[in-house]
């Protein structure tokens, strides 16, 4: 009787799903599909005659801003782990004074746009000799990352045992040794989902690239990708080719921090 009733509940989430994915495979459509083949009205609906031009151009052109992307990706994951665990630390449990009207101001600093801040970076980065470079892009993209990551840690944070702490405290460990000993390893979960939103941001991030890195000599993939866009003419297969490739790092790290990731986003919701 159940499985009568739920039959169409599990067809609607099948049709729900198809809908949400089909522009992924119509970005893997488009990246097998000639040149000549894609102002084709009707358009292919499944490459019958697929070409792999626009992979072989992510190969030859792209690998180095796959690489530059990288870098900056695991540049601001550690600047915002190193910057977020210790700040939410001394906001969850070392009862620091306006720690409250702390955690408003970051939520705030999330509500700013991008491109408001990009405008600020470029006057400051003028100044400081930060333009075109790959430490300018982590510092920027870091910005965007540190305000979620200080209030997961700090929901989270909130919610480890006291005993734990006061027996450490104890032992004779002072506040630093608390937190690199007891509170960071049990904040694993956490951490792993801070780094990965942190990794994901920092990997698709095109509004500061394209306002802090345009003429830098190291680009990210999202403006080697802009650079295919031309005034006469679009290489779309070259386009969602390098789009397939460069979905890739992040789905694999979505199926494997799955069960991190949920843990992480739900701790702190509910009190013992």
């Amino acid at each position: 009787m159940t499985a009568r009733r739920s039959w169409w509940k599990t067809a609607l989430g099948v049709v729900f799903t198809a809908v949400m994915l089909f522009p992924v495979y119509w970005m893997v459509n488009v990246s097998l599909t000639r040149t000549q083949d894609l102002r084709s009205n009707p358009p292919h609906i499944f490459p019958w005659d697929p070409t792999f031009e626009g992979y072989e151009a992510v190969l030859r052109q792209q690998l180095p801003n796959l690489g530059t992307s990288l870098l900056i990706g695991l540049g601001c994951v550690v600047l915002t782990v190193l910057i977020a665990a210790p700040a939410a630390y001394a906001i969850a449990l070392l009862n620091l004074r306006g720690g409250r009207t702390l955690n408003f101001i970051l939520l705030v600093a999330q509500m700013i746009p991008a491109v408001v801040m990009a405008m600020g970076f470029y006057a400051i980065y003028v100044r400081l000799g930060l333009l075109n470079s790959v430490w300018g892009l982590i510092l920027a993209d870091s910005t965007i990352a540190v305000p979620f990551a200080v209030l997961l840690f700090t929901a989270f944070m909130s919610g480890l045992p006291r005993e734990l702490l006061q027996a450490a405290r104890i032992d004779g460990a002072g506040a630093w040794r608390t937190f690199v000993s007891i509170v960071l390893p049990m904040s694993r979960n956490s951490v792993l989902t801070v780094s990965l939103f942190a990794f994901l941001w920092a990997w698709s991030d095109f509004v500061f690239a394209s306002t802090l890195a345009r003429n830098s000599d190291l680009t990210p993939v999202t403006l080697g990708i802009y650079a295919y866009i031309g005034n006469n003419t679009t290489q779309w297969n070259a386009i969602m080719a390098t789009a397939v490739v460069a979905s890739i790092p992040a789905a694999v790290l979505l199926v494997l921090a799955q069960r991190y990731v949920a843990a992480g986003v739900t701790a702190g919701a509910v009190k013992d």
